[in-house]
Formats: structure tokens, C-alpha cells, sequence
């Protein structure tokens, strides 16, 4: 694998750039993580599946990828909601991260290899506090310590902005005791009911962007290669983070910054402070964890996603062709020998075609397009086969197959025993429909035996009764399933 085969956009440069680790064969890779006051919402679970794909893949490649992604658990808004719930800011940040933790396993999420928290990080984020004021570009003010923005000339390099036009538009907020309005927060000197911890400047607490910096160096040192996040973190968290970084180490913080696009909820960018929001849980509890998948990576991680329920739909009835099709290819191929010899139809190009889109900057849009190729192909073969010899057949489906179990690792996708995946979003849809199971089965057995007798006209007639129930039975070489069929789309009013 040649590591120059990847290109990425930078947001640092606003262009596409050959990806060349800054050690050979190995990636550090750090994305920031939730803050954990609440439920993560459908917005932060599309940014977090796009990185772990963007992780997947750079392994798949050959990359030796340490993967941090952290857990801020010390924040202005932890501690609103603590006091709104009456518990206690370190309790019910605790409780969030193992919702985040189940809400991330559902979406088929990969753990990072580390998960660090701000509350287990005081010595390192002090550690870089203390340099800042040693060095002149950070300042004590009645117990609070502030970053000054102008003591850092490249500040603003990755949103583009103008630091006089940004010292304009901002305000010294009360109870702030910073210098400049542009000045961030890098300690907080202790109030009344909050968590603190002793530091050089009094008893307080962390700012917010300092964290990252802190945790960032200790486990991917004061230079790594790639740093993710959402697009609205551009400014000023991952400013701050370059400018405090780099003002402390005298080194290039990060050397690839990749953003991913918003998610937009009825035309309007999804957030909580529009109180527009949808918590991954919620949407979890309507469509199924893998089609929620396929429908974040059916758009490029840098574009606009717009969400509703008929993407969803969509992304569902396209899961299940995918799972459909694998459960006739499983029943046509697997555990047999079908000996040496020819393909057909170059079966080995779609992995090659779906890891050039991916190389493109982690095109999974693109990448979902040579799927569906793929699985095209396999239809063709499993229901009217273009040749006549059967072992060349298996054969060629027993390599597809096999790309779609590579294909797998990297999107997520298809992880899943296809009968098992069919029959939970069976059983979801017997629900939501209020379909008579029991009914069901019935006419299912009564049009067994009609064509065991070889009664057709009666077998087609219960099939239609079974449509009519909204029921579709297919005959496999396994034997006749059913699946709850799509609900039919309305009519479109004449012009």
C-alpha cells in the first residue's frame, strides 16, 4: 500500500493534499469528542461516524492509526445541567459518557484506543497553563488566566478571519477579567457550587479549548498528523487550540485539520441552542442503527446532510436490499467448493474502484455507488446468470462476497447474519404496521400446501391476501420468507 494513494482536504490550506504520515506507516489521530451534559444528538453522531470510517479505512490501508477521541467532562454547560437535576457536576457527567458509550455501540462505532477525560488531566492541562504565562502569552487576572490573542501574530490562520474585524464583533462578558474581548479562558478561578481543583493561580477549573491541547500532547505528542471535528468548531475552539498549542510547544500543532459538513434539519443547521434538535437514541428507536449509517455516509463528511424521515426510509429500504441479496448469495455459496478457474466479469475491480473513491478524500458517497454495482452483480448471477456454467458462477460470487465482507470492515455495513438482520427489521415493521403475525403464518402454511398439491390458482390467491395485509412471501431454495413490504408510495397530484 502507498501511502500516497490517500488525498485529503486540509482545512489548513483549503486544498486536497497527499496524506504522508509524519512517521512512516503510523497516524496519530485526534478528534474532539462530546461534552457530556446531555444526549449526543444526530448531528455529533454524523461526525463521529464519519471519523470512525475516515479510522477504518487508514487501517485497511496499512496504517498503524492511534485513534484519540476525548470526553469533556469538566464545562460551563455540566455544571448548568447539574444544577438543573440536582446532582453533582462529576455525577452526572459519569452518567452521560455511558449513555454516549451505549448510543456509540449501537451505531456501530469503534472504541478509540484512548478516551481521555478532562477531569483525569488537571497535571497536563496546568502543565501547559504554567508555560503560556512563563512565555508572555498568557496572563493572571484575579484568579483567572487568559490567553492573549495578541501576543499570538498567526492567530486565526485556519478560519481565515481577520483579528481586528473578530476584537470588533466580541464584548467583555461580566464577571470576565480578561484584557482584550478576543481573550480566551485557558483556568477559571472557583465559584460557589462548582468542581475546582488547586493550581498555581487558586483553586478553579479548566477552560474548555485548553483541554484538547493538553490531552492531544500526551497521548500523540506536541505534533501529530490529523485533527477532526464538526465544522462549527473551526472557531473558535480549534483557533484556540493552535494558537495556545503552538504559542506553548513552538511546533506545528497539527499538521491535517478535516471538518465535517452540518447536518440540517428542515432546511435549518440542526443545534441545541435552536432547540432543533434530534438525540441519536431517539432517531435509534425509529430506524435501524446500520441504515442510520448508510445514510450518513451517503453523503461526502464535508457537505451538508439534509435529515428526514424519507432519507431514512430510504436508507432502510436500501439496507435491506443490500441484506436481502446476501441472504440469497449465503444460500447459493457458502461451505461449498467450487473448484479453480476463470471469473466472470472481473469481480476483483469494484474493490478497486471503491478504494479509489475512497482515497479521495474518504469519498464514502462515491464508495456507496460501486457497492451498489457490486451487489448488482451478484443479483444478476444468484437470479438469471449470464453463463450457463455454475462453478464459474460460485466462484465469481464467492469473490464478491469476500469484497463485501473487506468492504464491511471499513463502512460499518453489513456486519450483520443477513436472516437475522431481516428478521429484526421484520419484527419492527410488524409493529409499526400492527401486522397479525399469527395470520400471517397461517396463509403462509395454507399456501404451502396449496402448492405442494399443485393447487397454483390457489397458492396465487393467498399470496394476494397476504399482500393485501401489506406481506410479501418470497420462495427461496431455503424456502418460502416474508418481510413486511414497503409502503406504497402516494399518489402525485395531477398537473
Amino acid at each position: 500500500m502507498a501511502a500516497a494513494s490517500i488525498r485529503l482536504f486540509n482545512t489548513m490550506t483549503m486544498q486536497k493534499e497527499t496524506l504522508e504520515p509524519a512517521v512512516p506507516g503510523k497516524l496519530g489521530v485526534y478528534v474532539c469528542g462530546p461534552t457530556v451534559y446531555s444526549y449526543i444528538h444526530i448531528g455529533n453522531a454524523r461526525t463521529f461516524t464519519s471519523f470512525d470510517v475516515v479510522v477504518r479505512y487508514l487501517r485497511y490501508r496499512g496504517f498503524d492509526v492511534k485513534y484519540v477521541r476525548n470526553y469533556t467532562d469538566v464545562d460551563d454547560k455540566i455544571i448548568k445541567a447539574a444544577h438543573e437535576t440536582g446532582e453533582q457536576a462529576v455525577e452526572l457527567a459519569a452518567r452521560f459518557v455511558e449513555a454516549f458509550r451505549e448510543d456509540a455501540r449501537a451505531l456501530h462505532l469503534l472504541e478509540p484506543d484512548v478516551s481521555p477525560k478532562v477531569s483525569d488531566h488537571l497535571p497536563e492541562i496546568i502543565g501547559i497553563i504554567e508555560k503560556l504565562v512563563a512565555r508572555g502569552v498568557a496572563y493572571e487576572s484575579r484568579g483567572d488566566v487568559y490567553f492573549s490573542v495578541r501576543k499570538y501574530p498567526e492567530y486565526a490562520k485556519l478560519s481565515k478571519r481577520n483579528v481586528d474585524d473578530l476584537c470588533a464583533g466580541e464584548r467583555v462578558q461580566p464577571g470576565e477579567q480578561k484584557h482584550e474581548p478576543l481573550d480566551f479562558a485557558l483556568w477559571k478561578a472557583a465559584k460557589p457550587g462548582e468542581p475546582a481543583w488547586d493550581s498555581p493561580w487558586g483553586k478553579g477549573r479548566p477552560g474548555w479549548h485548553i483541554e484538547c491541547s493538553a490531552m492531544s500532547a500526551r497521548y500523540l505528542g506536541e505534533t501529530f498528523d490529523i485533527h477532526g471535528g464538526a465544522l462549527d468548531l473551526i472557531f473558535p475552539h480549534h483557533e484556540n487550540e493552535i494558537a495556545q498549542s503552538e504559542a506553548a510547544s513552538g511546533k506545528t500543532f497539527a499538521r491535517y485539520w478535516m471538518h465535517c459538513g452540518f447536518l440540517d434539519l428542515e432546511g435549518a443547521k440542526m443545534s441545541k441552542s435552536l432547540g432543533n434538535v434530534v438525540r441519536l437514541r431517539d432517531a435509534l428507536g425509529k430506524v435501524d442503527p446500520e441504515a442510520l449509517r448508510f445514510f450518513f455516509l451517503s453523503t461526502h463528511y464535508r457537505h451538508p446532510l439534509g435529515f428526514a424521515d424519507k432519507g431514512l426510509a430510504d436508507a432502510e429500504q436500501r439496507m435491506e436490499y443490500f441484506y436481502e441479496t446476501l441472504r440469497k448469495v449465503d444460500e447459493r455459496v457458502s461451505g461449498k467448493d467450487f473448484g479453480k478457474g476463470a471469473l466472470y466479469g472481473e469481480p476483483a475491480r469494484f474493490l478497486t474502484e471503491f478504494e479509489s473513491q475512497m482515497d479521495d478524500d474518504f469519498n464514502t458517497a462515491g464508495a456507496l455507488g460501486v457497492l451498489s454495482g457490486l451487489f448488482a452483480q451478484m443479483n444478476e448471477l444468484t437470479d438469471k446468470p449470464p453463463v450457463k456454467d455454475k462453478a464459474q458462477v460460485g466462484r465469481t460470487l464467492q469473490a464478491l462476497r469476500e469484497s463485501v465482507r473487506k468492504v464491511s470492515g471499513v463502512l460499518g455495513l453489513f456486519e450483520d447474519e443477513p436472516a437475522q438482520w431481516l428478521l429484526r427489521r421484520r419484527d419492527r415493521a410488524v409493529k409499526e404496521r400492527g401486522i397479525d403475525v399469527a395470520k400471517v403464518e397461517q396463509l403462509l402454511q395454507a399456501r404451502a400446501d396449496a402448492r405442494k398439491a399443485k393447487n397454483f390458482a390457489e397458492a396465487d390467491r393467498l399470496r394476494e391476501e397476504l399482500k393485501a395485509l401489506g406481506v410479501e412471501s418470497m420462495d427461496t431454495a431455503g424456502g418460502t420468507v416474508w418481510k413486511v413490504a414497503a409502503p406504497a408510495a402516494p399518489e402525485q397530484p395531477s398537473a
